[in-house]
């Protein structure tokens, strides 16, 4: 029986894209991702039967975008042992993974493919394409590259519109900084990250006292989970911030849209966008 046409022309773009991209030399048949970000990216450019696993993380809603869809999927901790058991033809994971991991992988055979933490939506993009080369994929690489460009135009502020100055709280109270992807993304939709002012680079701890003295015009945080509160969550439900509320607006910015990039930008983009109009709505 001859395969679809659909399948022999996905074949042929992915033969020309092999011809430069290392990673991509036969089709991949067994993939184990070891990297939480890399999870959301592989779910969203592999065929199901071609992953093997995904990192445990992936199954936490609380940080992961693709909880459902990794429940219903293998996950490993990341020991060599686990993933060798696996037989996969290829590995994914992060250049700060542990390097004796990497290196007994490949000392058995395994190809294992590294990639940095994204820290630009144009490194995001790369990452993406990278990703789908490596599984013989690179017509669902651009399907998200798409979304993410529609994502960034439709999150864009109207011209003219005044910056609305904002710190994003992360757990365990730090704060993003500037020269990381949600900094870049902040201002893409109309926001000014002024963690700067705090003398803080890319993450840090802003104390408390210092966000209530001097504070931002909007406040982006996670919804604090029910159970054990973290130095962090207690931060965030503190009187004194509750008091500030009337020069400090606040808005929900989920945890797990705020770890990894790729297929995630675009609901990254559509939460900072509606926070954004709220709080303009609200100072009307």
């Amino acid at each position: 029986m001859f395969a679809p046409v659909s399948k022999i022309i996905a074949a042929a773009v992915a033969a020309a894209i092999c011809g430069w991209a290392s990673a991509c030399v036969a089709e991949v048949q067994r993939v184990v991702s070891l990297y939480p970000c890399l999870d959301a990216i592989l779910v969203s450019v592999a065929d199901r039967e071609q992953i093997a696993a995904l990192s445990y993380y992936a199954s936490d809603p609380r940080s992961s975008t693709v909880a459902d869809i990794a429940k219903i999927l293998p996950m490993t901790y990341g020991t060599a042992e686990e993933v060798i058991a696996l037989k996969p033809d290829l590995v994914i994971s992060s250049r700060y993974a542990p390097l004796k991991t990497h290196e007994a992988l490949r000392r058995l055979g395994v190809k294992v493919e590294t990639f940095d933490v994204p820290l630009s939506v144009a490194d995001s993009v790369a990452q993406v394409r990278s990703m789908a080369a490596a599984v013989n994929r690179p017509q669902r690489g651009e399907q998200i590259v798409a979304k993410i460009e529609t994502a960034l135009a439709e999150a864009a502020p109207p011209p003219g519109s005044q910056r609305i100055s904002a710190l994003v709280f992360q757990s365990n109270g730090f704060f993003a900084g500037q020269g990381v992807l949600i900094d870049e993304l902040l201002n893409r939709a109309g926001f000014m990250n002024v963690a700067a002012r705090y003398q803080q680079k890319q993450f840090g701890i802003v104390p408390l006292e210092r966000v209530i003295a001097d504070p931002p015009q909007a406040l982006l945080s996670g919804v604090v989970e029910t159970g054990g509160l973290t130095w962090g969550d207690r931060m965030v439900l503190h009187p004194a911030l509750a008091r500030g509320e009337g020069r400090m607006a606040r808005a929900n910015l989920p945890e797990k849209l705020l770890l990894c990039g790729g297929p995630v930008i675009p609901q990254t983009l559509a939460v900072l966008a509606d926070a954004r109009r709220r709080i303009v709505e609200a100072q009307q």
